[in-house]
């Protein structure tokens, strides 16, 4: 507690709310540190109490402002102040970054918006918990048809069947593909099983005259393409 100069005791955070509004209105987000950006996202969550503590623990214990959003419901009301609120706050923003990932590469030709594509894939997929495999269809002009996750796994592996994937391709009337999967390990470097798998994905989209661009891993520490590292023949 702190005594204003009226003599009343108030909490000593007592302004703070406004006062971080205000400085975050009249500046922007470079205004402000990574935790009072999450206080601000958490004032609603959790009204009339100091949720700076709360933010600075969120942020110790999943890195950074990205991986807080992106971290699993359990693992985030395992931190002490956290509640459902608080995790449905987080999901929100997570809903928005993704979709606006999403309209940034919408009717635009992929190839050329690679920096937008990345940007999006690593919304999506960077600080995931288990690997997960994502397929970008596309149609003669490279432009999105659809962006669809096939398969779902364990923190170090997914199933991919190659024909499953060619089918789906088919059934989107899709001319080419991209693929996207992620290593929950954050390093992003293509496995063995990687570069196999691509390999029989594009056998089985090459029998379909399906080209398959480009195979992107996204881990935390950043992303590989395989086209790029000479690693897809």
């Amino acid at each position: 507690m702190v005594v204003d100069a009226d003599g009343r005791r108030r909490p000593h955070y007592h302004g703070h709310r406004a006062r971080l509004r205000e400085r975050f209105l009249s500046g922007g987000a470079d205004a402000l540190p990574d935790y009072e950006l999450l206080e601000l996202l958490l004032f609603d969550a959790i009204p009339r109490v100091d949720v700076k503590p709360l933010a600075k623990r969120l942020l110790a214990r999943f890195g950074d402002l990205s991986a807080v959003v992106a971290a699993p419901d359990a693992q985030i009301l395992q931190v002490d102040g956290a509640t459902d609120r608080v995790v449905l706050r987080l999901r929100m923003i997570d809903s928005f970054a993704r979709r606006i990932g999403r309209a940034k590469i919408a009717d635009k030709t992929l190839l050329s918006s690679w920096d937008d594509l990345v940007g999006y894939c690593r919304t999506a997929m960077a600080f995931r918990q288990t690997e997960a495999f994502r397929v970008l269809f596309l149609d003669r002009k490279n432009a999105l048809l659809g962006d669809e996750e096939l398969a779902q796994g364990t923190v170090g592996h997914v199933p991919v069947y190659p024909r499953e994937v060619a089918r789906r391709a088919l059934e989107l009337n899709a001319s080419a593909i991209i693929l996207v999967h992620n290593h929950p390990s954050g390093d992003p470097t293509p496995s063995t099983e990687d570069v196999e798998m691509t390999e029989a994905i594009v056998r089985a989209c090459g029998a379909l005259e399906i080209v398959v661009h480009d195979h992107i891993v996204i881990g935390a520490q950043g992303e590989a393409s395989l086209r790029s590292l000479g690693l897809m023949g």
